[in-house]
């Protein structure tokens, strides 16, 4: 007997990802609010590179759940923004490691500052516990289908 709780109607909300859209959403006006030229699928390739520069474009995809021609494509548009420069590997000259420019260093403060309150407010009225509880569930779930 599956383990799903879901009335037929329900499955499909939850699937679509509601509440993950609402923040982006909330999280590009801000963006775009605080004079950032900057989409959040490019802050999230940005949000990999602060974690550790200097890695490969398939670290890229796999870090960012994306494939390859939609890393290709976020890395030509953030090195079009001088945000970030390729460097062809010094063991493998097939392959390219991207590494931020001063530039997008300095935007690393003002966008995490914007991204945190941004998910303040999703969560504003949400109890830790649960949370929690969520965070552990939405692990499970990930660790069931990778």
């Amino acid at each position: 007997m599956p383990n799903n709780h879901f009335k037929r109607g329900e499955l499909y909300s939850f699937i679509t990802g509601k509440a993950s859209t609402a923040i982006a959403r909330r999280l590009q006006k801000k963006f775009n609010n605080a004079g950032l030229n900057l989409t959040i699928e490019q802050w999230s390739v940005l949000y990999h590179l602060w974690k550790q520069d200097g890695i490969s474009q398939q670290e890229l995809c796999n870090a960012t759940f994306r494939d390859k021609p939609s890393i290709t494509r976020l890395v030509d548009n953030l090195e079009k923004l001088k945000l970030v420069k390729r460097v062809s590997s010094k063991e493998d000259r097939r392959m390219n490691l991207v590494y931020l420019s001063p530039e997008a260093k300095k935007l690393q403060d003002r966008t995490m500052e914007i991204a945190e309150e941004t998910l303040n407010e999703a969560l504003i009225s949400v109890p830790a516990d649960q949370i929690d509880i969520c965070k552990q569930v939405l692990q499970i779930v990930y660790d069931n289908l990778k």
